[in-house]
């Protein structure tokens, strides 16, 4: 007589669940030791400038070498053009409320956490890109160590194309400074240009556009570079290479940040950022030169070399800041301007 065996799985009691729910739960971690998840961290960092503006260009330039030597394991996003409405000089300041991790920041907007930071924009101090990267390769300790007491890493800096003046009008003599209402970039060069006869007012960038659109500007103190990457065409047809300075931006990180890293993503890091200053260098040499061209095919009248008696002027008006810097920062800062001047 055949068997009949039936096909119902056979329910298992209540020890055999417990026994069985053990062995899952200790396979589980078993495979968890086993196979460690890879720890992922990300970077928020901001500019207040354009993506294609030379500041842009260096945080995309970090954050692709950065993914690319970390693996993924780090990873940089950045709101360009004051897209998250933090202007250069709040950025340390959100960055240590934990807003930002970090950010690219004019050095001129910084000066009053530290004046060390006027040192790049001080007016007809620096003339020239091998100057520029001397002045500043000697300065940085001096900046690393202002960032260091706000709780920031410096990363790397990038120096701008020489500053110039856009205008509505043709700049030829001194008296038609008086005609500016000027936006300039920091206490220095406010001083400099009110000294010279013009209005002018510190603003950032974005408050500048605005006032420029609402016809309450009619200059801007800013290289070709920065003005290009707004179109400042738009509204200002005319600008004069005075080579006033070759500003820098500083970009950092939350000293915090970089520390929770392990020894050897701090080390990528560190890599990416040297490779990023380098690139930034690079594309400065011929930075102004495109710079004017593009400026002329979008009908800019560009006067290079600037009128002889509007430098005379400039440099006059120049002189008491210079020496109010002086006496505001260290003998080492003063020695490292004062070399850059007679070269």
């Amino acid at each position: 007589m055949q068997r009949f065996v039936s096909s119902r799985p056979k329910t298992l009691s209540l020890p055999d669940k417990l026994i069985l729910a053990c062995a899952v739960l200790i396979a589980v971690a078993v495979t968890s030791f086993a196979t460690p998840a890879l720890a992922q961290a990300t970077w928020r960092m901001v500019t207040e400038y354009p993506q294609n503006n030379i500041s842009g260009t260096g945080l995309a330039t970090f954050a692709r070498l950065v993914s690319a030597r970390t693996g993924g394991a780090l990873s940089v996003t950045i709101a360009f053009d004051n897209e998250a409405r933090i202007t250069s000089g709040d950025m340390p300041r959100a960055a240590k409320e934990g807003l930002i991790s970090g950010g690219d920041a004019f050095a001129g907007a910084l000066t009053r956490l530290d004046a060390v930071f006027g040192l790049p924009t001080l007016p007809f101090v620096v003339q020239s890109a091998d100057v520029a990267r001397t002045v500043n390769r000697r300065a940085r300790p001096l900046y690393e160590q202002a960032l260091r007491t706000q709780g920031l890493k410096l990363l790397y800096l990038t120096i701008w194309p020489a500053t110039g003046l856009w205008s509505e009008q043709p700049l030829l003599v001194h008296d038609d400074l008086a005609h500016l209402k000027l936006r300039t970039y920091d206490d220095s060069s406010t001083a400099v240009m009110r000294a010279a006869g013009a209005s002018a007012e510190f603003l950032p960038l974005n408050e500048a556009i605005a006032g420029l659109k609402e016809h309450r500007l009619n200059a801007f103190l800013t290289s070709g570079d920065g003005g290009a990457g707004r179109k400042l065409w738009d509204y200002l047809p005319h600008f004069t290479a005075i080579n006033y300075a070759m500003p820098v931006s500083l970009a950092f990180v939350r000293t915090a940040d970089f520390e929770a890293l392990p020894d050897t993503l701090k080390g990528e890091v560190e890599a990416a950022a040297a490779e990023t200053e380098q690139s930034q260098f690079d594309l400065l040499v011929n930075r102004s030169s495109e710079n004017y061209a593009r400026m002329r095919a979008n009908g800019v009248s560009v006067a290079e070399p600037a009128p002889a008696a509007l430098i005379a002027t400039l440099r006059q008006a120049a002189t008491a800041p210079i020496a109010a810097w002086k006496a505001r920062n260290s003998s080492v800062a003063v020695e490292i301007v004062e070399w850059a001047t007679k070269q």
